[in-house]
Order: structure tokens, then sequence, then C-alpha cells
């Protein structure tokens, strides 16, 4: 792999800032790096810095490669203590991101299985709405539902979240139940107040779509709340199942409108992201693993329609 001491060189010489400084880093001489960067310049005939009397800077081509080059180098590093480590025990502590409502809901009650499996594991669940920096917060694994996992992690699609219309039997009773998309019209629909403006999209079993304005005179921006508003007999809301599956199992909430799945924009795929580095922890392919096998064939939340 002659190529991989080039690249490393390049690295060090954008994080150093100089030949000289990246030299005395690698413990080799000036004239090896120059070299080496030179040929990586001849081989993508490309310059890949500006160079003057004062200062190497980077050209476009070379803020590219420096981007290509550092996950390259840091997953040869993965591959490399990851075949040395193949037998380790996952051990020490994993820290582990979630949203708030999900991490509670799903994470949290997994954990215990996962530290039954591995008595020197420890867990350390980070909840949080806001999408925290991986490497800021020392998070080795996130549980992402996003349409866009970050960029500079390795993210794997876990599930599709299933989501579903409901209301109470109390709410049903008192207002009727709809038969028809058109008839939510009539009811309080509540609308998750930062992310689908008040329309909610159904599509068919035929695959097709209908969007309809709905309402309610009380709005949330957590869906939590909103969980607990349609639990009181106040609407008609659209729930993902990992929140609302116990209570459709205990007959508290209804599906309605079953020939109809709800489209969402916000937290239908749930991915597994974690730094390239991180990828290699027994800890983290560990819990991968698990948790996975705990999700198939379907995921706990998912049976309340067949028994728990």
């Amino acid at each position: 792999m002659r190529w991989l001491a080039s690249w490393e060189s390049f690295v060090r010489v954008v994080e150093e800032g100089s030949m000289a400084a990246a030299a005395r880093r690698l413990d080799c001489t000036r004239a090896q790096v120059s070299k080496q960067i030179g040929e990586l310049e001849q081989a993508f005939g490309v310059r890949l810095f500006e160079r003057s009397t004062r200062k190497l800077v980077l050209t476009p081509s070379g803020e590219i490669f420096y981007r290509h080059a550092l996950q390259a180098l840091d997953a040869v590093d993965g591959a490399d203590l990851a075949v040395r480590n193949v037998d380790q025990v996952p051990r020490g502590v994993l820290r582990i991101g979630a949203s708030t409502v999900f991490g509670r809901q799903c994470v949290a009650p997994f954990v215990p299985r996962l530290l039954a499996r591995y008595p020197e594991l420890e867990c350390e669940l980070i909840l949080s709405d806001e999408q925290v920096d991986l490497a800021d917060a020392r998070i080795d694994l996130a549980l992402r539902m996003t349409k866009s996992p970050p960029e500079d992690a390795v993210s794997r699609l876990l599930l599709v979240l299933r989501r579903v219309i409901c209301a109470s039997p109390a709410y049903l009773a008192a207002h009727g139940r709809p038969l028809r998309p058109d008839d939510l019209a009539a009811h309080q629909c509540f609308s998750h107040l930062l992310s689908d403006g008040g329309v909610w999209r159904l599509r068919d079993g035929r695959g097709d779509e209908v969007s309809l304005a709905v309402h309610s005179r009380l709005r949330f921006n957590d869906i939590g709340s909103t969980l607990d508003a349609v639990r009181a007999d106040q609407g008609i809301a659209i729930l993902p199942t990992y929140l609302c599956g116990d209570a459709l199992a205990r007959a508290e909430l209804e599906t309605l409108l079953d020939a109809y799945e709800p489209q969402v924009d916000f937290g239908r795929n749930l991915y597994a992201c974690y730094l390239p580095s991180r990828g290699r922890l027994p800890a983290v392919r560990a819990f991968l693993g698990e948790f996975q096998a705990w999700l198939s064939p379907e995921p706990p939340w998912e049976r309340y329609g067949r028994g728990r």
C-alpha cells in the first residue's frame, strides 16, 4: 500500500500547515514529504496546494482530496484495528445517542438486554432532540430518525418506522368515526406544529395520494404531548407505532382509515450513525447486532395486533 504513506503525508501537511512541520510529525525529511506531494499532484494531474513563500493553501481540488483522504485513512485504521480486535469482548462504556421520546420508549427498554448479554459493558444513554455532533458529544453510536443522515458518519438504515391514524374510543363515540379522508375536516386533528404545516398526506393501496388540510384548537411541537392529548379524548392524530403501540394493545386507542398510509417527511427512517473510527469498537458491533435482532422479524411495538 505505497499510496498510503503519500496520502498520510498530504493530510499531515494540511493539518500542520507546512511540509517541514509535517515531516517532523511523521519522523521523516522534508524532502520526502515534498516528493510524495509532488507524486500525488502528478498522479491526479492537478495542483493540490497553492504555494507561496509564507504558507501552503489548498486548491479546490486539494480541499476535495483532503476530505476523501481523511475518510480513507480513518477507514484503513478502523480495518486494521477491527482485524486485530475481532475476538475482543465488548467492555467499557458505550455512549448511545437517541431522540428523547424514541430513546425513552424503545432504546431504554432494550439496553438491559444488552448489558445482561455482556457483563463487562456499561451504557450511557444520551437523549436529546437536538442533532448533536457525534465527536463533540463523544457519542459512540446515535439512533437518528432522519431523511438525511450526517455525511461525516457511517449510516446504516435499520428500519422504516410506521405511522397510523388513531383516536380514543371515547372521542369516536362522541364525534363519530371518519370513514373517508374527507371526513377528517369535521374533526380535531392534531398537526405536528414544526413539521407538517397543517396538511396530512395519505396514500391508498393503489399508490394514489390525497392531501388535506387539518385543524385543531390545540397544537404541539412534541409528539409525546400529542399522544397524551389523543389518549385524553381530545382528537385524532398521526402517531408512530413505537409510541402508540402499547395504547393500541390495551384498546386505549383505535386505528382509523387503515386503508391509507400516512406520508410524513420527518422521522420516517431510523438510522444507526457512528463515526468511522467507532465502527471497529466491539461494543458498537455488539449493540448493532443485538438491536437488529431485537427488531427482527418485526419491532416489539408492532405486535399490538397479535399479542406481545
